[in-house]
């Protein structure tokens, strides 16, 4: 991978994607930075915007989240421009990051107020000139403002569910606010990908909820499956992905067929 002999198709036009799911804990964040960072080591080039307040995705990916950083919020806030407030993660020269700072935290309420609350995001994600293939908008684990922004500024959700029992629980609750969206806001949004997280192969529950999964889902749910990982655990330790942190792990080697089915699909579906 670090050799550059790693490539992935371009998509045709821009994809950009809201990376969802209300119920904390289920590798949202995790899996925005691993699949972004292999996209960008695969020579494309690649966007992630930090939303939620906890910055997880800003710390894993290196870049710059200290009080007074041109970050998300200044931008939902239209203070800097989405372009002014991106850096590159130093692991992927190709990887742009727009961090989140602790002031996103106040970012819902401050919104509430605003003129066309919505649509801020969407309208600086337009704004930005850049040639990104991909955007991923790492959303917090909550249906509030903030993840309504970034489904309104995005055409694809990919909601990653994890292997476990209480996993579809609440999902319902997540469809139905997309299609809300969908129906008020934002005509095109479509739950385009799912990723099946934290699977563990010695149990007969994360077969049974990946089974049931496939049933619901059909062709929307990645091949790839990501197992339960230490190394992808560790990485973020380390402001590293797991891509980086130990690209011959099992982790790692799930995240990069993930990336590369999602590649796939979008070289195919823009053709």
């Amino acid at each position: 991978m670090r050799s550059g002999e790693l490539t992935m198709p371009r998509p045709r036009k821009r994809r950009v994607f809201s990376v969802a799911n209300q119920k904390g804990g289920v590798g949202k964040t995790t899996t925005t930075v691993n699949i972004a960072v292999a996209l960008a080591l695969a020579g494309l080039h690649v966007l992630v915007i930090d939303l939620d307040p906890q910055g997880n995705a800003s710390t894993a990916l290196a870049v710059d989240r200290t009080a007074g950083t041109p970050s998300i919020y200044e931008v939902l806030l239209g203070e800097y421009t989405a372009a002014e407030a991106i850096q590159t993660c130093p692991d992927a020269p190709r990887l742009g990051v727009i961090p989140a700072t602790i002031d996103l935290a106040g970012a819902e309420i401050e919104l509430v107020t605003m003129a066309e609350r919505e649509t801020r995001l969407k309208k600086a994600i337009d704004g930005v000139e850049a040639e990104f293939d991909y955007v991923f908008i790492d959303c917090p684990p909550s249906l509030g403002l903030l993840t309504v922004n970034a489904m309104v500024a995005t055409r694809e959700v990919l909601i990653p569910i994890q292997c476990e029992y209480y996993a579809l629980e609440g999902l319902g609750q997540l469809l139905r606010n997309i299609d809300l969206v969908k129906q008020h806001l934002n005509p095109t949004l479509d739950v385009s990908t799912i990723l099946l997280t934290m699977y563990d192969g010695r149990t007969k529950l994360a077969d049974q909820v990946a089974n049931e999964v496939r049933k619901h889902f059909g062709p929307k749910v990645l091949a790839s499956v990501i197992p339960r990982s230490v190394k992808v655990s560790e990485a973020p330790g380390f402001s590293q992905s797991v891509m980086t942190y130990d690209p011959g792990s099992r982790g790692a080697m799930s995240y990069l067929d993930a990336a590369r089915e999602i590649a796939a699909r979008g070289a195919k579906e823009s053709s």
